[in-house]
């Protein structure tokens, strides 16, 4: 199934067989002084998109935290793995710190497309790119701001993972 971006058609966005994974990156959910309610609202969201979720998980913020996460996440995967939080500019909003000492190549047009979406996208540190064959995306923490910039690249993600797992796809 193909559907018009601009003037151009976008292929591969089959999801029946991609899976996902969300990272919450919370000081405040591992405490249990707040609901996870990002991260919820993104499994919700790649669920509805067709994506088999294939696991969700909190750790605190910091960078060692988002790193090892990550690390762990990403082995053997073949998806995308979304973190919610810490992406803003708080002194424990370091995921974009522990993102990038994970990431083998980032993929700059994802992370400023998920910016474009509201004008306090401008305040995001937010980064995207890829650790073997996973595709990894910083969402803020917001459970609507993390929707709508998520919702923002949906229908590259299908490709993209096609891509790295060295699928055939039409270009």
């Amino acid at each position: 199934m193909a559907t018009a971006i601009g003037s151009q058609a976008m292929a591969d966005t089959d999801t029946s067989d991609l899976a996902a994974k969300v990272l919450t990156v919370s000081d405040g959910v591992v405490a249990g002084t707040r609901e996870d309610r990002s991260g919820a609202a993104l499994a919700e969201l790649f669920e509805a998109a067709g994506y088999d979720i294939a696991e969700q998980r909190v750790v605190a913020d910091g960078v060692e935290n988002v790193r090892a996460a990550l690390v762990e996440m990403a082995a053997d995967f073949t998806g995308v793995i979304v973190t919610t939080g810490g992406t803003g500019f708080g002194p424990r909003d370091l995921t974009p710190e522990g993102t990038r000492e994970v990431l083998e190549r980032e993929a700059p047009g994802i992370a400023e497309a998920m910016r474009l979406v509201n004008p306090l996208g401008r305040l995001s540190r937010s980064i995207a790119g890829t650790r073997g064959t996973a595709l990894i995306l910083n969402a803020p923490g917001s459970p609507k701001g993390a929707a709508e910039t998520v919702e923002a690249v949906l229908d590259v993600i299908p490709h993209a993972i096609r891509l790295m797992g060295a699928a055939p796809t039409e270009h």
